[in-house]
């Protein structure tokens, strides 16, 4: 069977959308408008929806800023992973989850780009999945290197969505795409 025969079974990936993650980022409001939009399209469409939450030693579990930004519309039918690395695959239950589920694309959102949005990216299309990036439904903020040197946290977006365009793995489709154009 070929990549474009594949039957498509996809789950959403909501990666690190919580209070102490996204406080600074750009676009907050956007983003997360954006990816309430995907969650009502991905449960319109029966997709299964993942979120993920990270825990370290400045972001510690159960407190206020560990906690899903409550304006994104969670359900207890949905499914959720801990982890302590940036990609969200790295000593968790994901991959088999994912497997368990029969999903071979993930559409892929959250915080932050230039880590763990990025980590999870390759991490999808290392382990085999095609892959969806939600252009505008992941967020960071910018790299301030105290020198006069700063990155602006829009170009490591752009720069992010443009590189999951163009990057290429064997048998493996990947895509960026807005909310907007997006359907399951």
């Amino acid at each position: 069977m070929s990549k474009e025969q594949k039957e498509k079974k996809m789950a959403l990936l909501i990666v690190d959308v919580q209070n102490g993650v996204i406080a600074s980022a750009y676009n907050k409001d956007e983003v997360v408008e954006n990816i309430n939009t995907m969650i009502s399209k991905a449960r319109a469409s029966k997709i299964p929806i993942i979120w993920v939450q990270h825990s370290d030693n400045e972001l510690i579990k159960n407190t206020k800023e560990w906690e899903i930004d409550p304006r994104l519309e969670q359900s207890t039918n949905d499914y959720y992973i801990e982890k302590g690395f940036n990609s969200s695959f790295e000593k968790t239950n994901l991959d088999e989850l994912v497997k368990q589920l029969g999903v071979n694309k993930i559409v892929l959102m959250g915080a932050a780009s230039n880590w763990c949005i990025r980590a999870t990216a390759y991490a999808t299309l290392e382990r085999g999945y095609d892959l969806c990036l939600i252009g505008d439904a992941h967020t960071t903020e910018s790299l301030d290197f105290g020198d006069g040197v700063v990155i602006e946290a829009k170009d490591i977006i752009l720069e992010l969505n443009t590189t999951i365009q163009w990057v290429e793995y064997p048998d493996r489709s990947n895509e960026t795409k807005t909310a907007n154009e997006f359907e399951f």
